[in-house]
């Protein structure tokens, strides 16, 4: 793991770069340096001892966006990271600027959809990452390709309606997958609740995984 002092040296360029970027490009919403260490970078970490903690082997952000939280996850925990997202053009952003950062031995990214890399690197994952991506029953079928036996997905919640939970707790033993911590905390900002779902991948599916594109959004198992 890097020196504290220099990861974060690190982690604010990145967030520099990427406030500067989104003048070119929509990356995020947020355009104020305070705000946006707020809620980029320490929204981050909140779950950053479960990534620690988690088994020994490669990194991926699902849905990744300007690279929150992969980039902090991946530059604290010293792990090797995939950034994922579809959007093609926003992946290139961040791989310019992890390139600039001199990390791209250690943060590669993936312009394309996740049942595609679930093809191509199956079980290849000892952690994911998911932050207000989609719904939970979604995350957990796109995450089971992609982790090895013992791997986690961990999701970045805000409000949680708890038919959310249940129905992702319903279709847990489908997909391999089991709920192990769930906790909240806010944010420094006195306002921002971040709600941390733990899922642990604990035995191979029981349908072949990943279905067609989209399907675990559009068509949600039941």
């Amino acid at each position: 793991m890097l020196e504290l002092d220099k990861s974060d040296q690190l982690i604010d360029a990145y967030l520099a770069y990427i406030l500067e970027a989104n003048q070119r490009i929509n990356l995020t919403r947020i355009t104020d340096l305070d705000t946006a260490k707020i809620l980029h970078v320490e929204d981050s970490l909140v779950p950053l001892q479960d990534i620690i903690s988690a088994p020994e082997g490669l990194y991926g952000d699902m849905g990744t966006g300007g690279g929150f939280p992969g980039v902090p996850i991946a530059v604290k925990s010293g792990r090797k990271a995939v950034l994922i997202d579809s959007v093609k053009k926003k992946v290139n952003v961040v791989q310019e600027g992890v390139d600039s950062l001199g990390l791209s031995n250690q943060i590669d990214t993936y312009g394309g959809r996740i049942e595609e890399l679930a093809k191509e690197r199956k079980g290849a994952f000892a952690v994911l990452t998911a932050r207000a991506v989609t719904q939970l029953v979604s995350l957990i079928e796109l995450a089971s390709p992609l982790l090895k036996i013992g791997g986690k997905l961990i999701c970045y919640k805000a409000q949680t309606e708890q038919s959310e939970i249940d129905l992702a707790l319903k279709i847990c033993p489908k997909v391999g997958m089991k709920l192990v911590k769930d906790y909240s905390t806010v944010l420094s900002d006195g306002n921002t609740l971040r709600r941390i779902f733990v899922f642990e991948k604990i035995s191979p599916a029981q349908l072949k995984l990943p279905r067609k594109n989209g399907a675990a959004q559009h068509n949600p198992l039941s």
